[in-house]
């Protein structure tokens, strides 16, 4: 059995949640192959990854269920409590009377009684029906951000859900959100990196308790396939050889200097074992400095990536759903 490198924990703010590891494994990865995805989380749980993220629209949550399963006869696991487990909620479940059956779901596929952290993926609601993408821009309709709320806030007090949260939401959604939440939202999982910073959303979320997960560390989504400004980034390098580091390295221990957590999405272990070489070092000030100074470029984009180009948006507006926030 490989060697597990020990995982700093942040404490979220909800009463029943256990901390959340301090780097996730995220799940989405297109085509789906379940035994792909499969071994590489048991690898990942051998090398120490103990934080694990999935959602319904990725279809990985029953080969996730089964490869943790797995774990635990294997021995890597004492237990299904020694691991934490995101999924979310997709847009065409965005209605009230459809959470918690979308959550009962994805405990099903999970065969799990709970999920530590359950997410609304998007501020984003669709007419009821299949997920695909793209959707038709017809299909978008208003969000009703009080009756899902409410609806998250059920998952969380029948205890299915040990935390609630969101994912890509702007602080124009959080302040709608809040204004209704008796519960408030624990998590925000959103696009961070050195190249898409979001420094008045985590100014925002750190004034509000808000916790920032931060998917496409690395700059994995750059959907053009021109290469990641994350990776490609000269300033990045540099700071890398100096620290004697990759650049994935420095990228994802400055996400967690900014007390944030990172959602990695690799299955190569020889990948999954880097990006676990974090806790032992630091950026120094100037490192710091000269990241701060890096252009800023979006990626991830409602329009850009969840809707058709043809059609109009006849009930919603793109404005309410875009998740780009300066």
């Amino acid at each position: 059995m490989a060697s597990t490198t020990a995982v700093p924990e942040v404490a979220l703010r909800s009463g029943d949640a256990r901390p959340m590891p301090a780097i996730g494994m995220g799940t989405a990865k297109f085509p789906v192959v379940p035994k792909t995805t499969m071994k590489a989380v048991l690898e990942a749980v051998e090398l120490g990854y103990r934080h694990f993220d999935t959602a319904s629209m990725y279809a990985t949550e029953r080969p996730l269920g089964e490869a943790l399963a797995e774990a635990v006869r294997r021995g890597l696991l004492a237990s299904r409590e020694e691991v934490f487990v995101t999924s979310k909620l997709w847009c065409t479940q965005c209605h009230p009377h459809l959470v918690l059956p979308s959550l009962r779901e994805s405990l099903q596929n999970l065969q799990m009684e709970y999920v530590d952290l359950y997410l609304i993926h998007w501020p984003i609601s669709l007419k009821p029906g299949p997920a695909v993408l793209p959707v038709k821009r017809e299909e978008a309709v208003p969000f009703d951000f009080e009756g899902v709320w409410r609806g998250m806030e059920e998952c969380h007090r029948l205890g299915l859900a040990k935390a609630i949260g969101v994912s890509n939401f702007t602080t124009s959604h959080l302040n709608k959100l809040l204004a209704a939440a008796a519960v408030p939202p624990a998590v925000n999982q959103v696009e961070m990196n050195p190249v898409w910073q979001q420094r008045k959303l985590r100014d925002y979320c750190a004034e509000k308790g808000i916790h920032i997960a931060a998917y496409s560390p690395l700059g994995g989504q750059n959907w053009s396939g021109d290469g990641s400004a994350v990776l490609d980034s000269e300033v990045l390098a540099e700071i890398a050889g100096l620290r004697g580091k990759t650049v994935a390295q420095v990228a994802l221990r400055w996400i967690y200097e900014q007390g944030a957590t990172p959602i990695v999405k690799s299955f190569s272990k020889e990948r999954l074992e880097e990006n676990l070489g974090i806790f032992d070092w630091g950026l120094t000030d100037d490192d710091l400095r000269k990241i701060d100074q890096i252009p800023q470029k979006k990626i991830v984009t409602a329009a850009g990536v969840l809707f058709s180009a043809e059609g109009e948006f006849t009930s919603a507006d793109i404005a309410d759903m875009e998740i780009v926030e300066e």
